[in-house]
């Protein structure tokens, strides 16, 4: 007879999963004594929150679903923190989440926990299977809503019932469907209408519109409007691209922010940008995403479509007239050659033993990586200097957690597209208080063999939190981080490694680093000081920095004040 794990396993097979990541327990021995001989490779982790950030990065690349797992209790809940990246982020991902023996569920038994509720606010579905006669139906219910609504799908199953015998052998596969959805005809017509009429129009793009790079660049054509793009569509919108401007935002700068405020209609193109007080206040707003519940939740829209934003595109130019008028676009275009070059000229290398500018390190990481590399930055200042530094050109990728917002995603995202794509180079783009926090999984990266790139700006310090508090007028007292050495941690972990303190060492540290047939890590000591100014100032935020500045000399760390002065003074001039 056939288990149930054993079913479970050919429903994944049939749907053309290639890997699992977990780590084994009790509770979960029947799956994986199930995956043996089945072609799916287990890629053992060192922490179940590594598992599913893995799969949400495998997921995020390939757009297929992607699978990790977790032992009863303690070690399906350590999955959830990466399951809500995956959740917000909108990727396929199923999370097999065991469960305690059946017979004991209720009795506050060892590692007792209710998944099925922990589980439910970052899932789309989330179901126990507490009999073999709900499967494989909840297996196969659970991949299809992952696949179809582009989330996170839970099953909690009890180990003994994995391990009973299967009353329905069936073993289906589940693949995603591809709809075409687009406005209807008197929706589109509306938006040409009020397209037509507008004088200044600017694009905001964001990650819906992948796949539509040249129906982008011919509408931009048509109505002579500047492109502001998201973190999360750079590698879509950015490169090829003679009407961009760059990034507005939190981690944007100056260009893009003056493009969206200085026009009279503002279009959204798949994008559910969070940041308010950056879009414009006057403006009209035309929102296209695929999923109609976020229209209008960040901005008054004066209208809203549901639909693809190529099928909309493709439905939508026919119907524009040219807009000969210019000068919109010209204006917006030469603030961002100006504000482009002056982001430029931070990134360079400093005299003798000062600590690296963190731009330049992002610069030379730009010029040495592969064409088709895929970059994993940290949340906090890592994100600032990929957004700012990081050039795509069609082949690129850059993932991260942009939306959940998770420290430490860089390692164990990169373990997932790293198992999923060899031969591609993948760069980790750490922070020192990221790599700290999941420090066991450069063991992973050597004992799965994976070439991980990992480079890390060794601040001495929770640098973007730092500022945040700073920026709130607060002496920052809680941020310090003391580092041993990272690169002799990592040498002791089986990585090559390498500890840059100079500028003059740092190319040839990355070159190595790149070159080489394996995994490998590059510690470079970065400048603390070195503020990342947002594209507007609001008076709140120079209030803030004002009440900051008298603090510090009040408790006599003038010296601090001075370094982040200079450092101020750099970028603003």
């Amino acid at each position: 007879m056939t288990t149930v794990a054993k079913n479970m396993v050919d429903t994944l097979v049939a749907s053309g999963v290639q890997r699992v990541y977990g780590i084994p327990g009790d509770s979960l021995n029947g799956f994986t004594d199930a995956l043996r001989g089945s072609g799916i490779d287990w890629v053992h982790v060192r922490h179940e929150e590594a598992a599913a950030f893995a799969a949400g990065a495998e997921a995020a690349l390939t757009g297929e679903l992607a699978v990790c797992v977790g032992s009863c209790g303690p070690g399906n809940l350590h999955l959830i923190n990466g399951l809500f990246d995956a959740q917000r982020s909108g990727v396929p991902v199923l999370a097999i989440a065991a469960h305690i023996p059946t017979s004991e569920i209720g009795s506050g038994y060892f590692q007792e926990t209710h998944p099925q509720e922990l589980f439910r606010e970052c899932s789309v579905y989330v179901e126990y299977a507490a009999s073999p006669v709900q499967m494989p139906r909840v297996m196969r219910a659970a991949m299809q809503a992952a696949v179809e609504k582009k989330g996170v799908a839970v099953v909690v199953i009890p180990g003994d019932v994995a391990l009973a015998d299967a009353l329905d052998e069936t073993a289906t596969a589940v693949r995603a469907s591809r709809p075409r959805i687009i406005p209807s005809d008197d929706e589109l017509a509306q938006a040409a209408r009020l397209l037509d009429e507008a004088k200044r129009v600017t694009i905001l793009a964001g990650a819906g519109t992948e796949g539509a790079h040249a129906e982008l660049i011919a509408l931009a054509d048509t109505l002579g409007a500047p492109i502001v793009h998201t973190l999360r569509s750079k590698h879509f919108v950015e490169h090829d691209n003679p009407f961009d401007v760059g990034m507005t935002g939190l981690l944007g700068f100056a260009s893009g922010y003056k493009a969206m405020e200085s026009c009279d209609t503002l279009l959204m193109l798949g994008t559910d940008f969070p940041y308010q007080p950056f879009l414009p206040e006057k403006a009209k707003v035309i929102q296209v995403d695929i999923r109609g519940e976020r229209l209008g939740r960040r901005a008054h829209l004066e209208l809203g479509l549901v639909g693809d934003v190529r099928e909309t595109l493709l439905g939508l130019q026919p119907l524009l007239r040219r807009h000969d008028d210019r000068g919109h676009l010209e204006e917006a275009l030469a603030h961002y050659a100006k504000t482009r070059t002056k982001l430029d000229d931070l990134a360079t290398p400093r005299k003798g033993d000062q600590p690296l500018h963190p731009q330049y390190v992002a610069r030379l990481i730009d010029e040495i990586a592969s064409d088709d590399a895929v970059f994993i930055p940290d949340v906090g200042s890592p994100v600032i200097w990929a957004a700012r530094y990081l050039t795509m050109n069609g082949r690129r990728r850059v993932i991260g957690s942009f939306i959940h917002g998770s420290m430490a995603n860089a390692l164990p995202q990169a373990v997932g597209v790293a198992a999923s794509h060899p031969g591609r180079q993948v760069v980790a783009m750490s922070g020192d208080g990221g790599v700290a926090m999941l420090l066991g999984e450069l063991l992973t990266f050597t004992q799965n063999k994976l070439p991980v790139k990992i480079v890390v700006f060794n601040n001495a310090s929770l640098n973007f939190v730092e500022l945040e508090m700073k920026a709130a007028g607060f002496v920052t007292s809680a941020t310090d981080l003391e580092n041993p050495s990272l690169a002799a941690i990592a040498e002791a972990a089986g990585l090559k490694a390498f500890r840059v303190e100079r500028s003059k060492d740092l190319r040839k540290a990355l070159e190595e680093a790149f070159a080489y047939d394996g995994p490998a890590f590059v510690d470079v000591v970065t400048e603390r000081q070195e503020l990342t100014i947002p594209p507007s100032v609001k008076l709140e935020q120079a209030k803030g920095f004002a009440l900051y500045a008298l603090r510090t000399l009040l408790s006599g760390r003038g010296d601090e004040l001075l370094d982040l002065t200079r450092a101020n003074l750099r970028q603003v001039f």
